[in-house]
């Protein structure tokens, strides 16, 4: 049995700034994410950390643990790696006053 893949662009050209955080998607299925967010602006301020949140229900949510620097320059990527997750993810991060980034995230999975 080939192993079932899936990347989906969960915000994609999102000025983020204050609380920030990306789309949730359903990935119970998977046994593997990977979360990369790329800056697509010359990020305004300090770039600061990013984390991973899970949820059962895709409103309410919860740190996972895995943080990241968010990109601090244009075309700057940041990774996120998942083994054990529930059935919700997504990204969130918190900028101060005045800091901004233009972000595309995708969420690689694998089965």
């Amino acid at each position: 049995m080939l192993p079932e893949n899936i990347t989906a662009v969960i915000t994609r050209n999102e000025r983020w700034s204050g609380d920030a955080a990306s789309e949730p998607y359903e990935a119970g299925w998977a046994h593997e994410a990977v979360f990369f967010i790329r800056a697509l602006k010359p990020p305004v301020g300090t770039a600061p950390k990013g984390w991973v949140e899970i949820s059962p229900d895709g409103m309410h949510w919860v740190r996972e643990g895995t943080e990241f620097a968010m990109p601090g320059e244009q075309d700057g990527i940041a990774v996120a790696r998942l083994n054990a997750f529930g059935n919700w993810l997504r990204v969130a991060t918190r900028f101060a006053d005045g800091a901004e980034c233009t972000v595309l995230v995708t969420l690689h999975l694998k089965a």
